[in-house]
């Protein structure tokens, strides 16, 4: 059996997917490739990525970008570049959206997968789905905060198992939390795609010792500007 590579938001960015996965030497026989969702807008080539992942028959969450797109097709009135995507998408990577579901577990590693997070002492099956694909911290009173730069983040109240792989919040470095990994590094605003990369039935590592499992390329460019850009 080979690897599973667990990899965070794409948002469009097909050359570093590609590049990543190069670096790997991902074998589609061999390896399993899974993502933390948000494969599409913000980036360059959003059709391109999810050629790349039906390629290599990769499964992805869905995240907030896909659920926007899904929101669109359902009739909401909402423009901007999620409506001219929507628009241009063929059946097939429609097809790819409609598969994401809002976690995917993979017990032999004792990982869960979800965009954004999840709520600390609730089941995932009773959380809201737009806390999965949105949330970023915790109020005072534990409830799922969206907010950017809110804190305590989540994760740093979660107690596993299993432990959760997740994206959407994006900082310069991984989140590493006892319990909870953050591995969107913000690619498409110029950071790098980062992955974690385990071997067959190998347990997740919790905290730093998570360091050494993961795996990155720095971005080509600037797609999107933003306050994590470089300056």
């Amino acid at each position: 059996m080979g690897r599973t590579v667990i990899v965070g938001d794409v948002h469009g960015c097909r050359y570093e997917l590609e590049a990543l996965l190069s670096q790997l030497e991902f074998s589609k026989k061999e390896d399993k490739l899974v993502l933390v969702g948000d494969l599409v807008i913000r980036g360059p080539d959003p059709h391109g990525v999810l050629a790349v992942v039906d390629k290599y028959g990769g499964r992805s969450v869905r995240g907030n970008h896909e659920h926007k797109l899904l929101t669109i097709r359902a009739g909401a009135n909402r423009g901007g570049e999620h409506a001219e995507l929507a628009e241009d998408l063929s059946k097939s990577e429609w097809a790819l959206i409609d598969a994401m579901p809002l976690w995917i577990d993979l017990p032999e590693h004792g990982v869960r997968v979800v965009h954004a997070g999840v709520v600390p002492g609730q089941s995932v099956k009773s959380t809201p789905p737009e806390a999965l694909f949105t949330m970023r911290a915790l109020d005072e009173d534990g409830r799922w905060n969206a907010e950017k730069g809110t804190k305590p983040l989540w994760g740093a109240k979660y107690q596993g198992p299993p432990h959760v792989i997740f994206g959407h919040n994006a900082l310069t470095e991984p989140q590493l939390h006892p319990w909870a990994t953050g591995i969107d590094t913000a690619c498409v605003y110029g950071g790098r795609l980062s992955a974690i990369v385990l071997d067959a039935s190998e347990p997740m590592p919790r905290g730093a010792k998570v360091q050494r499992k993961l795996v990155s390329v720095p971005a080509r460019r600037t797609y999107f500007e933003s306050k994590l850009s470089p300056r």
